[in-house]
């Protein structure tokens, strides 16, 4: 799984919690339907906000869900999942970016990359996903070749970059492709009058995604020699960092000129994740949903159980063991339970399987194989989840970071 959005659950409630989930698992059902299992593996995290746009625009409608079957990324439980034209224009994108990817890594020699055959076998499969984005992407009346032909311009441009070349030249033919695919989300939901914000919106993306993954990957690159935008053009982190926060802002501006039936789920990806998302790769943000401290005048729950019962409450419960004997009276027993489903030994055992193959038993939460009860994983350090949200105020207040009205669950 690729991509520079990559919110963790624990910070979003739980309708936004399976609202992405449904796009997610949608663009990977999507993948398949049209181009087989194999073509599951180009799913990112990036591909799926084409999918969330074009929902957004016309909002939720029952005709775009339908329930999926059991997978082990969901602990074999069924789940919504979106469908329909979006789901198949983010499928499209996703192929074309995949191909993209692994030509980069071709040219760079990376791995197994550097051996001929594994490089030409390489090759072929990219290829092979830009025909296959270019007819799902024909259906849909979106014209692959911009993006396949920034991807080929990108590689002349940087062949051709060095010391002084302007850092924004290098990512243009991204910016390009990423403008086009975030504008026909547009002509999808029936509103060309969000084409021009929406392109300008996936633009300024583009040029976040380009950035971050330049320099996320600036040391690896340097070990290895491997071409990297900032060093060849020698461009410092300060001003990378400054391009990315002209980025975000501009991304937030443009969208305020859309029109969105229901941009919620849009707001909390490209305001408040895509800014994490920056600070991950600068490495200015440290926070874990676990061990979490809020600073005292913040927005957090006041000292103690705000749950708990208000001093001299007539209805706080009773000093003592609730469940202590009473006077004259036997003890009351604890109350029960309530029942859960359990699987057997065998399918437990399978879904277990599955859970430690795609790694939700060693970091974040996931539901018990066997009774279905939800469980925190060990690793529970990752760097990158769930801080108390540093620009929004209380419910219904605007967000300091971006003007917006943010809501309870932002």
């Amino acid at each position: 799984m690729f991509g520079i959005v990559r919110p963790c659950t624990h910070r979003l409630s739980e309708g936004l919690r399976t609202e992405w989930m449904a796009h997610l698992c949608g663009l990977c059902l999507a993948l398949r339907a049209d181009h087989g299992q194999f073509a599951r593996i180009v799913t990112n995290y990036d591909g799926l906000i084409v999918s969330v746009l074009t929902e957004a625009q016309t909002g939720a409608m029952p005709a775009g869900r339908r329930t999926a079957g059991p997978c082990p990324l969901r602990a074999m439980r069924t789940a919504p999942v979106a469908m329909g034209e979006g789901a198949r224009l983010a499928a499209a994108v996703s192929l074309v970016l995949a191909s993209a990817k692994v030509r980069d890594h071709v040219a760079d020699r990376d791995g197994l990359l550097a051996r001929r055959p594994v490089a030409a076998a390489a090759r072929r499969v990219a290829a092979g996903w830009d025909r296959a984005g270019a007819r799902t992407g024909a259906a849909l009346g979106f014209d692959t070749a911009l993006l396949v032909d920034a991807v080929d311009r990108q590689t002349g441009i940087e062949t051709l970059a060095g010391p002084g070349t302007a850092l924004l030249t290098v990512t243009e033919p991204t910016e390009t492709a990423t403008a086009a695919a975030f504008a026909h989300t547009a002509v999808l939901a029936g509103k060309p009058q969000n084409a021009a914000p929406l392109a300008e919106a996936g633009r300024l993306f583009g040029r976040l995604a380009h950035l971050l993954d330049a320099v996320e990957d600036r040391e690896a690159d340097a070990a290895s020699g491997a071409w990297n935008p900032l060093t060849v053009t020698g461009t410092s982190l300060t001003e990378a960092r400054r391009l990315c926060d002209d980025a975000l802002h501009g991304v937030r501006l443009a969208l305020r000129e859309v029109e969105f039936t229901d941009g919620q789920l849009v707001h909390v990806l490209l305001a408040h994740e895509l800014r994490r998302s920056v600070d991950r790769a600068f490495g200015t943000s440290s926070c874990s949903h676990q061990g979490l401290e809020v600073p005292e005048g913040s927005f957090g729950p006041p000292p103690g159980n705000p749950y708990g019962p208000t001093p001299g409450s007539p209805y706080g419960p009773t000093p003592g063991n609730p469940y202590g004997p009473t006077p004259g009276g036997p003890a009351a027993p604890p109350p029960p339970r309530p029942p859960r489903d359990r699987r057997g030994l065998i399918a437990g055992c399978l879904v277990w399987a599955g859970l430690a193959c795609t790694c939700q038993l060693c970091c974040g939460s996931y539901e018990d194989p066997w009774s279905g009860e939800r469980r925190e994983a060990p690793c529970q350090s990752c760097g990158d989840c769930c801080e108390a949200c540093d620009c929004c105020g209380q419910c219904g207040e605007g967000c300091c970071c971006c003007g917006d009205s943010c809501g309870c669950d932002c």
